[in-house]
């Protein structure tokens, strides 16, 4: 991905928040110059000497053996995107883009064979918050069988690039114009990604 300094998140804070917010990733590596890409949920821990990511892959895809040979990948997080039209704008003679968060970790997968910890973790995750939240001893006798169907990983970052294109370079009464139409298009959580990316600019 081209990293463009006037397109990079303010602070690591917007990189853990994307992550937290869009957990759903694609890990790509490659096996004897073939491409293997897996879409999954990946969990961020950022608060220790050696940042990595948790995650799990069933033992049966072809990419877990891939990767104990050559452990190095590429994991993508997407966060909130969307269309921006020239339609809402003023000045027609606007071209039409793609407004995106974007983060790139470069990594070194390390397997653990006790899967236990990964899908603790990733399950106390996904059901914070809700009301009666699931855990993982309610599956009782299911949960050994499940368990060993998967093998766990922690994937040491190696480099960080993020891009996060929401709107920097527009003039102020494009970049206006833009916030209104996402706002009548009710692309609430692009508005306010750009709003808060304005302001970070801004110091504010």
């Amino acid at each position: 991905m081209r990293v463009d300094p006037k397109s990079c998140p303010r602070n690591e804070d917007a990189i853990h928040r994307l992550v937290r917010d869009h957990p759903f990733a694609h890990l790509i590596s490659s096996r004897s110059g073939e491409l293997l890409c897996t879409p999954l949920p990946l969990i961020l821990d950022h608060d220790v000497e050696a940042p990595h990511l948790i995650g799990h892959l069933a033992r049966s895809n072809p990419q877990a053996a891939a990767l104990v040979r050559e452990p190095r990948a590429l994991v993508v997080f997407s966060g909130t995107h969307g269309y921006i039209s020239p339609s809402w704008m003023r000045d027609r003679t606007q071209a039409p883009t793609w407004n995106y968060e974007s983060v790139q970790f470069d990594v070194e997968v390390d397997f653990d064979e006790d899967a236990g910890f990964a899908l603790e973790r990733l399950v106390a995750r996904m059901e914070h918050g809700r009301r009666d939240a699931w855990r993982v001893s309610e599956m009782g006798d299911r949960y050994p069988g499940l368990s060993r169907a998967v093998i766990a990983f922690r994937a040491r970052i190696i480099d960080t690039r993020a891009r996060f294109k929401l709107g920097q370079d527009e003039r102020a009464d494009v970049f206006d114009d833009i916030l209104a139409g996402l706002e009548r298009e009710r692309q609430h959580e692009l508005l306010s990604a750009m709003v808060r990316q304005a302001s970070r600019a801004s110091g504010d």
